[in-house]
This record gives structure tokens, sequence and C-alpha cells, in this order.
């Protein structure tokens, strides 16, 4: 699924269920050791993902270990993401030469719980949600979306993203975002600022699936400049 939202560049897998009883990688114990069957198996599981998908770029197995906001650590020379969810885990990668960064992002497709959509969104995004068209829950859209944006800012930029630091806009007709960012963009590698990211959405078996793409060079990838028209947890 979450490779229809992604270049051709990128390398992906995903998984729907874990398997019992796998072994945690070596080098990755004691990241887990003391977590819960849920937690150990998500972990694992996501992991065993994102090796996949970087085998596929010629990455021999290795551990991947977290950064200082439980970013992944990906291999020199990669860029991507890891996310999972009740019934879904996935990985995206690329070559660092075809793409800037990588942010994915998977959710139920549900009501974010009460007093979330008033955190995450402005009230300029609350009244866009408010107008709408009904069957779909544009609030965790909206928040899976802020999540793949913060995915592939941080490892570009070094610093924090709230989620009032991101203006969401939705086309549901293309199933496209844009994300304005109200902070300063500045770049650690010194590529472009970041001052919009473009992403898709896929609403699929429940789940609410998000992309985000920096082509290296550019500002953002995936998506066109579009607002929303009324009729129609991080790592």
């Amino acid at each position: 699924m979450i490779e229809r939202l992604l270049p051709s560049s990128v390398s992906s897998a995903e998984a729907f269920a874990d398997v019992p009883g796998e072994p945690v990688h070596p080098g990755e114990q004691d990241l887990v050791r003391d977590a819960a069957a849920i937690r150990r198996g998500e972990f694992v599981t996501a992991r065993r993902c994102a090796r996949e998908a970087l085998a596929r770029l010629g990455y021999p197995p290795a551990a991947i270990r977290p950064g200082p906001r439980r970013e992944p650590r990906w291999p020199d020379g990669a860029v991507g993401s890891i996310t999972h969810c009740a019934g879904y885990r996935a990985a995206a990668v690329a070559r660092a030469v075809d793409l800037a960064g990588v942010g994915i992002d998977a959710e139920p497709h549900g009501p974010l719980p009460d007093g979330v959509a008033d955190v995450v969104a402005g009230p300029d995004e609350l009244a866009m949600l408010a107008r709408a068209r009904p069957g779909t829950h544009w609030d965790r859209v909206l928040f899976s979306a802020k999540e793949s944006i913060y995915k592939v800012w941080y490892p570009l930029t070094g610093r924090w993203l709230g989620f009032e630091d991101v203006h969401l806009a939705i086309d549901p007709v293309t199933s496209t975002f844009r994300g304005r960012i109200l902070i300063d963009g500045t770049r650690a590698d010194g590529g472009p600022p970041l001052t919009e990211l473009h992403g898709s959405y896929l609403i699929e078996h429940g789940l609410v699936l998000t992309a985000v793409a920096v082509s290296c060079g550019a500002l953002s990838t995936l998506g066109a400049r579009v607002e929303f028209q009324a009729s129609h947890r991080r790592e």
C-alpha cells in the first residue's frame, strides 16, 4: 500500500501482523528489553521491514539505532522513515543521492481522541475540517500528514517541529496535502530552506497512510499546491 504514495526511487516494505516469537535483531535488544509484548512485536516487525527495504537498495542487514528524537539512524547514504500502528508496520528508504528525505505515517482510520484535534490543528485548520464532506475522519488525516511532515523535517533540520508550526491544506480530489512551515526552515545540510512540504495520503483497509518526500535540491515533492475544497507517535 505505502509504495503507492512514494516515488519509484523509494524502496518500501510493509506488514499487517507480527511473527510470534520473532527475535530482536542483534544490536537492538536493549531498545526493547523492558518493553511490553505488543511494543516489542511492532518494533521487531517494523525494523524487519526497514532491513527488507534497505536490502533492495543493496545494504546488508544491520542494527537500526534511534537518534535523539527516536528517529531511525540509517546507514550512510540512506534516508528513510518507519511507522507502525495497530495492524500495520512499514518502512520506506531511499538513497540520499535520489532523495533528501522521506517521511511516512500510518494511523487507524478513526476519529482522534477527544480534545486532540484542538491540540494538533489551528483555528483555520479546524474550520477546514468542519467544512469537509463526511465519511472520512479528516482530523486523523491531518494528524497523520503532520506526522509525516515532521519525520522528513527533523533529519533535515535537526530541530523540533510542533503541530502548531505547520499549516496544513488538504485536497480530497487528488488525495494530496500541503504543509506550509511557519518557522525557520533552514536545513542542516545546506539545502534549500523548507517552507512548504507536499505529500499524498491513502485511506484503505481501515488505515490512513501518508507520505512526504523531499527531492535533492528542491523544496519538496509529492503532491500539488492546492487548498482543501469544502465539497470534497513519532518514529
